[in-house]
């Protein structure tokens, strides 16, 4: 299998930031770029894609991506210095799921006398989710996270909130995109990523989705550069005490999809607060798969592992719980 070519950002123990293009096999440092961000503003501005201008300035350099992952040096594919300018969102119901829960569905939403609005947005995005291009398509669920605060490296622990009543695993894709000056949306490739949620929140009350998203997220090291597979595959599991308590594939892409990638992204820019010049977007396209729909629940320890073709690098993100955190308002 020859591999897309990825991005990733390292960080040496002086601080020093580097990015690093990965081509099949091999990966080299790029000469003169600190950061995705700034090599991406970079091609913006000069009509260039990112690859182009990465391969243009490669080093001689080569750099062993699983070591530098393995020694934590490797952070998330995106990242801001001002964590205020990265806005976290994603869509819902926009995965088809296995052969067997799309055909629980699909009779569920034919013999059903009153459809959920899930289930009815379910349908609707399989009937108009995928347009002809440059139309619109039927809208899809959107959902808020937060901003650059809640990223969380490929290493890093997920933090649940103290008043949390879950905290689990979401495997799925994000879109990286930056706002160019000229306020036109950029997609900049697509890494692997957690969305982490409250899924006891949310299955109390569906009007309660929006506090089960405002949780921390896990990005991947891999920016996945130019048209992202239609078909991708990847595992999940959760291990426990070094033993794997959970494991389940996942199917992503868009031949696994109601909708398409462009629907999607068309629904979320269509709106100009999201169009801003300057502005990092972090975008979760959905999934299908969750352990707690097999009735798992989470506890403070346990270890998300998520892998995926054609990422070379794994999530691997332990779950911590915060204490208490909220102090008396003050009055001024």
């Amino acid at each position: 299998m020859v591999r897309q070519a990825r991005l990733l950002q390292y960080c040496g123990q002086d601080g020093e930031r580097r990015v690093i293009l990965a081509q099949g096999d091999k990966a080299h440092f790029v000469a003169q770029a600190a950061t995705t961000r700034d090599l991406a503003a970079t091609a913006a501005k000069q009509g260039q894609t990112l690859l182009a201008l990465a391969q243009a300035n490669l080093s001689d350099e080569e750099a062993d991506i699983e070591t530098l992952y393995a020694e934590g040096r490797l952070l998330t594919a995106i990242d801001h210095p001002d964590s205020a300018r990265i806005l976290l969102t994603g869509t819902g119901l926009t995965h088809l799921g296995s052969a067997e829960g799309r055909d629980k569905m699909h009779r569920q939403l034919s013999e059903a006398e009153q459809l959920t609005d899930s289930m009815r947005m379910f349908q609707e995005g399989l009937e108009g989710g995928k347009p002809a291009a440059g139309q619109f398509g039927q809208q899809p669920e959107w959902f808020y996270k937060g901003d650059g605060q809640s990223l969380v490296g490929p290493r890093e622990p997920l933090t649940s909130p103290h008043f949390a009543q879950d905290g689990s695993e979401e495997p799925e894709l994000a879109g990286i995109y930056m706002i160019g000056d000229d306020g036109q949306p950029c997609r900049l490739g697509i890494v692997l990523a957690n969305e982490f949620s409250d899924h006891v929140t949310e299955r109390h009350n569906y009007l309660w989705l929006a506090h089960s998203k405002l949780r921390p997220a896990s990005l991947g090291a891999e920016l996945l550069l130019g048209e992202p597979p239609s078909d991708i595959r990847g595992t999940s599991r959760i291990l426990r005490d070094g033993q794997c308590i959970w494991e389940k594939p996942f199917l992503t892409g868009e031949d696994n999809m109601s909708h398409t990638i462009a629907n999607l992204e068309a629904h979320h820019f269509k709106y100009a607060a999201f169009r801003r010049p300057g502005d990092i977007h972090v975008h979760f396209f959905g999934t299908a798969t969750l352990s707690f729909s097999d009735e798992v629940r989470t506890q403070p320890g346990d270890l998300f592992e998520i892998g995926a073709e054609p990422f070379t690098l794994p999530l691997r993100n332990e779950l911590q719980q915060e204490a208490a955190s909220w102090q008396e308002l003050r009055i001024l």
